[in-house]
């Protein structure tokens, strides 16, 4: 029976469904993550009769035909890239972007990681870092003497050292933009990669076009929607369960069968 199949499909595409939404869940106050959505798509179809046939040889066809669909898979899981609301910490070092942009981190690799977590520190030589000690791009060094740091909404790190009126302009963030966010490879610890399906990144300074700009003090909380999330997970719970009413009768129907005489 084709409706065994079908509905173990729909259990293992409301599974994914799950699995999608509970990440959400464990994620809602993880610092710039971007809630996912799953989507789906029926499976190829078996025809019984193909619509647009001859029904005879004179020449009728027939308007509509019949198939049957083999299910549901998972297509694809899609990162929702709106932003998320900015939480204020009074951390100097705590930097969210209002608008589109990516911090550039240098990974121990080599490679250039990307990331919307602007929680950032100093590294005992006094270079800005994230959590994990990686080095915010383009590598500014505050020097020891400093007695405050100021980032503007452009990037700029000013330093405010004593006996000097004037900040001293130590180096300028740069941010990245990429033509499809949602090609980003997610890496763990808030961290991405580019790919071939987001393009290459556009770098220049915050506030420049299509690039948002730096605010100081505060961090950008993720966008999950707590109650979007538990009325998509009753929602899945349903389904799920339909499926599996679908096998029980289906395996009612074939016990029938067998006890024919």
């Amino acid at each position: 029976m084709r409706s065994l199949h079908i509905a173990a499909t729909g259990m293992l595409a409301q599974q994914t469904n799950v699995e999608v939404i509970s990440n959400n869940l464990a994620n809602m106050s993880t610092t710039g993550y971007k809630r996912r959505r799953a989507e789906f798509q029926d499976l190829i179809y078996q025809n019984l009769r193909r619509v647009g046939s001859q029904s005879s040889d004179t020449g009728s066809v027939l308007p509509s035909g019949a198939q049957i669909g083999l299910g549901v898979r998972a297509a694809a899981i899609y990162r929702v890239v709106e932003q998320g609301s900015l939480q204020q910490t009074e951390n100097r070092f705590d930097l969210a972007i209002r608008g589109n942009g990516y911090f550039q981190i240098l990974m121990p690799s080599g490679d250039i990681a990307y990331t919307r977590d602007g929680t950032f520190a100093l590294s005992p030589e006094g270079v800005i870092v994230t959590a994990e000690g990686h080095v915010v791009q383009p590598g500014i060094t505050i020097p020891a003497a400093a007695r405050d740091v100021t980032i503007n909404a452009s990037g700029e790190v000013l330093a405010s050292l004593d006996g000097q009126i004037t900040p001293q302009n130590v180096g300028q963030l740069q941010t990245a933009i990429f033509a499809n966010e949602g090609g980003l490879e997610a890496i763990g610890d808030n961290l991405f990669l580019a790919t071939p399906g987001s393009g290459q990144a556009q770098q220049a300074a915050p506030g420049q076009p299509g690039h948002g700009a730096v605010s100081q003090g505060f961090i950008e909380t993720s966008n999950v929607n707590t109650v979007q999330e538990i009325t998509s997970l009753i929602t899945a719970q349903r389904a799920y369960e339909m499926n599996s009413r679908v096998i029980t009768a289906s395996d009612s129907m074939l016990e029938t069968l067998t006890r024919l005489r």
